[in-house]
């Protein structure tokens, strides 16, 4: 079987980042490598791209994908938290736009290695990072059910998370994602329209597993501090915790000043970093939708980076 990755938002994600000729530009999340190759195309015939994914896997198809680009184009294998830190490295700084697409590739919920899919039996895994430690496995069969359900609750916001947790610990210890999914499921009940009742829990261990929010802090920082003046930012959630880490940072930077409002006058002396360009987010199109369901929880968001004061 043949598995296709559509990039999500594509046309929308390079008008918003003001791709032009002779740019740097910086995916920090490669996946299939469409927006790179997107990116490339877009600011012939002298722009480069800096393409980043944590999955080895990823990194190797985009490499391909993009050596017709020759030079223009660089796939490193990093976690887009330390995005800065790669970009200096290749001599990519300053940085003219800089695109995180959150979402998971069709590649990664397909591979029986990574355990993401709740419809097959897969090892219960969850890295996209091999390197990490910890599994879902480990998560599911360690955790006390308070804490399990609390995660659950924290990064899948699943009403029924204290009942699953329960069900949880009574038939563990768990070694696979089918095991799992049935456990939710008889908890719960049978899916009931086009969302499978585990797709919350699937969604809780995979954020926990790979410190997904807490990536996205680290990767937003780093991405405002890469940026030269007038340079963009533009990420794609799909989800409602990271769209709101994603609105509230550019907000707080669009914002500057943090001193409390009863005080007369800035006395804290931070000025705003960023200028916001989609005051409301940018979804997926009909035409998209009806092209590539998987893209209907997709939204983007875009802020421009302003100049430092001297």
């Amino acid at each position: 079987m043949t598995t296709e990755h559509l990039p999500v938002l594509l046309t929308e994600a390079i008008e918003l980042l003001n791709v032009r000729p002779g740019g740097r530009y910086l995916d920090g999340t490669a996946g299939a490598g469409g927006h790179s190759e997107a990116i490339l195309h877009a600011s012939a015939p002298d722009g480069r791209v800096l393409a980043l994914d944590v999955d080895p896997a990823a990194v190797a198809r985009v490499r391909a994908r993009l050596a017709p680009f020759g030079e223009r184009a660089r796939v490193e294998q990093a976690n887009f938290a330390s995005l800065r830190d790669v970009a200096a490295d290749a001599g990519f700084l300053p940085l003219d736009g800089v695109l995180l697409d959150l979402g998971i590739s069709s590649f990664q919920l397909a591979d029986p290695e990574v355990g993401l899919s709740f419809q097959r039996d897969d090892p219960l895994d969850m890295r996209l990072d091999r390197t990490l430690e910890t599994t879902a496995a480990d998560l599911v069969n360690s955790l006390g059910e308070r804490e399990l359900a609390d995660l659950i609750v924290r990064y899948g916001e699943e009403p029924a998370a204290r009942r699953i947790a329960r069900a949880i610990v009574r038939r563990r210890p768990l070694r696979t994602t089918g095991q799992l999914a049935a456990i939710v499921e008889q908890a719960v009940g049978r899916p009931r329209g086009r969302i499978h009742p585990a797709t919350r829990v699937f969604q809780a261990l995979r954020i926990a597993v790979n410190d997904e929010l807490g990536a996205l802090d680290r990767a937003l920082t780093a991405a405002i501090e890469a940026l030269r003046p007038g340079g963009r930012l533009a990420v794609i959630s799909f989800h409602s915790l990271e769209d709101r880490i994603v609105k509230q940072r550019f907000a707080a930077e669009a914002k500057g000043c943090v001193c409390p409002p009863n005080l007369p006058r800035c006395v804290c002396g931070r000025v705003p970093r960023l200028r916001v360009v989609t005051r409301r987010p940018v979804t997926p199109s009909p035409a998209e939708l009806a092209k590539n369901p998987r893209s209907r929880s997709a939204k983007l968001r875009a802020a421009e980076r302003l100049q430092d004061a001297a």
